[in-house]
């Protein structure tokens, strides 16, 4: 039996720039947040783990009291649980419209493993609701019905880089850390993929292209399909010799020692 842990953002789609981003600030404007992010700043928000979590981060005292915000821990906390509820809304509607296509190989990856036997599960720090809408779009409702696992949003304690979510995506799907691949798209993520003892195959994307990835076990372009993109090997420390696209084979190489 074996396994693999997609993260959402960045893997199922490339939801970062042309989803969540627009949808933060669409929702710092329709509630008179005193936010605004451009594409080069979000870049460095996305080291912070979690929508909230980012957001928390931009209450500094300095923009607190020059735009009257509350001052105390529950009353901030529950400011921005509001905007990202907004946030949220505003995502889910993006992508029910279509907005945010499916990462290349996604789909076909998916149904290969999960026809063959294969254990599947998503690991995102973003909320549920946007995941799922993310997983059913990228897949199809029918195969993301079937998913193993699906942990998302505060399910645990502590975000990537810490391990906790993908140490709950093992114990989930009741396998060992040698029987799971996890899926990622940044530095982060593999460090949380690694702290928890699996092992990783990367597909970068604009905003992580240049992120140290000497942990993981291959990195490459996308996952590519037959007829579409093309997959490009960036670094390869694993037994898979790919070709113009990922298979299932690969991906049961890259756990091989």
């Amino acid at each position: 039996m074996k396994g693999i842990v997609f993260d959402c953002d960045g893997v199922l789609a490339d939801t970062e720039r042309y989803g969540h981003l627009p949808a933060f600030n669409q929702a710092f404007a329709e509630l008179g947040a005193p936010l605004h992010w451009s594409e080069e700043y979000y870049a460095l928000k996305l080291q912070v783990a979690g929508g909230k979590e980012r957001m928390a981060s931009d209450l500094t005292p300095e923009l607190v009291q020059a735009h009257d915000l509350p001052t105390d821990s529950r009353g901030q906390a529950d400011l921005v649980a509001g905007w990202h509820e907004r946030k949220t809304q505003i995502y889910t509607e993006m992508v029910a419209a279509g907005k945010l296509p499916p990462r290349p190989g996604i789909a076909r990856i998916f149904a290969e493993a999960q026809d063959a036997g294969w254990k599947l599960a998503v690991a995102s720090t973003s909320a549920e609701p946007s995941v799922r809408a993310i997983l059913e779009h990228a897949v199809g409702t029918g195969r993301a019905a079937r998913i193993d696992a699906l942990l998302a949003g505060d399910c645990v304690a502590r975000k990537k880089p810490a391990p906790d979510i993908y140490l709950l995506a093992l114990e989930r799907l009741r396998l060992q850390p040698e029987q799971v691949l996890v899926v990622e798209d940044s530095r982060i993520g593999l460090d949380a993929a690694v702290a928890a003892g699996l092992r990783c195959l990367v597909t970068v994307n604009g905003y992580t292209e240049h992120e140290d990835f000497s942990q993981a076990a291959l990195v490459v372009s996308s996952l590519g399909d037959p007829d579409g993109e093309r997959s490009v090997v960036i670094a390869n420390r694993s037994a898979a010799r790919p070709g113009a696209y990922l298979t299932l084979a690969d991906l049961e190489a890259c756990l091989d020692d």
